[in-house]
């Protein structure tokens, strides 16, 4: 380790923290029964335990030894004030999630603006702040980044961090935290040890367009008719990207997410480069505007949409045009997979929602299969937060009560290996 990350987190590197600290990224609903009744208590809380079983499908018996595990460990709590007037028993007795003691990070590393977001357990924001991605060597940035995250974690003295989740792009190695990001030149970059060094928790690191995904699994789930059903999310910023959501979770191939940056895109105005990412992205968007005209040297996408909203018809063209492109790109992908739904993210088709009938209408002309609706993300222009979030809490709703544990043990690891530091033999 570096003496500049030594100076932003902590002496040496402890393997056996970090070891116990990197978690696979759970993105996925969970199938144990305290993930059920968690689950349950989270979506429709407050809820009674017979309740809890008749959407569960799990027995009277099973609910209640899990609801007593789940008290036990802090995670949910009761509410006898809610109880039905002249109910019997605790079975009767509304329990819910017991969600202010605590905050999960997520950590969400774009290639040229770094978002961290404090979350609760029920996924909502409780607070986000953003800084430009150090374009330093990666030792340097990831030192940066480790010191930002412990700095802001040291703000929330009331509630207790329980997890760390990362979504980042390039090709994540979801068990070692490990990263190779090709924009940030960054090769096998260890940001979840790192980050698990800096702050002494258990850390996640996901590809962020599957993260993305999985808030819209996880944390959306409530507008999905059948969450076991084939899901296909296309995402479009600065990069594009897209994942897969099959039998309620999210498909992450072993050797990273696979890309749609080079599929065939044919638009003059945008520059005629004729490979999606490189037509579609905020820069392609930015560079033509300046080149037509629209907007000034220094100016930045904000300023296109301004002027499109202004009354500037090229403006209006240009974002048009990519929203065409957009749309034609997701019905080639539509009808190569054939999903059973269908959800596009990123600030390429939310921050400018005037653009999305064309989006809609390109698609629809293009696509060779019979009509299936198009749906834009539930979380707007906030799905990179959203995503790194659902990354610091999958582990959480896939299996609460091990992701309990898990987090004790670390922190008694870190104060272990504190105590050894301090106090050398």
């Amino acid at each position: 380790m570096t003496a500049s990350l030594s100076r932003t987190s902590r002496p040496a590197t402890h393997p056996l923290r970090t070891r116990h600290a990197i978690v696979a990224p759970a993105l996925r609903i969970g199938d144990a029964a305290a993930a059920a009744v968690f689950n349950a208590a989270r979506l429709r809380g407050p809820i009674a335990r017979d309740v809890i079983a008749q959407v569960t499908r799990l027995s009277i018996a099973t609910v209640n030894r899990q609801v007593t595990a789940l008290l036990d460990a802090g995670l949910l709590r009761e509410r006898a004030d809610l109880a039905a007037s002249g109910a019997i028993g605790r079975p009767r007795v509304p329990v819910e999630v017991h969600h202010e003691p605590y905050l999960t990070l997520g950590v969400h590393i774009g290639a040229t603006t770094t978002s961290i977001v404090a979350a609760d357990l029920f996924g909502r924001t409780l607070d986000v702040v953003e800084m430009p991605t150090p374009r330093v060597p990666q030792e340097q940035a990831l030192a940066a980044l480790a010191g930002s995250a412990r700095r802001y974690l040291s703000r929330w003295h009331r509630r207790r961090p329980l997890w760390v989740g990362v979504a980042i792009g390039g090709i994540v190695d979801g068990n070692t935290g490990h990263v190779d990001h090709q924009r940030l030149g960054w090769g096998q970059a260890p940001v979840g040890p790192v980050l698990a060094e800096a702050l002494g928790l258990p850390v996640s690191v996901a590809a962020h367009v599957d993260a993305m995904a999985g808030a819209e699994l996880l944390l959306g789930m409530r507008r999905f008719a059948n969450p076991q059903a084939t899901s296909l999310y296309v995402y479009a910023r600065e990069t594009v990207g897209y994942a897969l959501m099959i039998g309620g979770r999210v498909h992450s191939p072993t050797t990273g997410p696979g890309t749609i940056a080079n599929l065939p895109a044919h638009s003059e105005l945008l520059g005629g480069s004729g490979q999606l990412e490189s037509t579609v992205s905020d820069e392609a968007v930015l560079s033509s505007a300046r080149r037509l005209g629209i907007v000034g040297e220094n100016a930045t996408v904000a300023s296109v949409l301004r002027a499109a909203r202004d009354g500037n018809a090229a403006a209006r063209e240009l974002l048009n045009e990519r929203a065409r492109v957009l749309g034609e790109a997701v019905a080639l992908l539509r009808d190569l997979l054939n999903p059973d739904e269908l959800v596009v993210g990123g600030q390429a088709f939310t921050e400018y929602p005037e653009a999305m009938a064309e989006v809609e209408a390109a698609y629809v002309a293009r696509s060779v299969l019979p009509s299936r609706d198009l749906r834009v993300s539930a979380f707007g222009n906030r799905v990179q937060e959203a995503g790194a979030g659902i990354v610091s809490l999958g582990g959480l709703y896939a299996d609460p009560l091990a992701a309990i544990r898990r987090s004790v043990t670390s922190a008694r690891v870190l104060a272990q290996s504190d105590a050894a530091v301090a106090h050398p033999a």
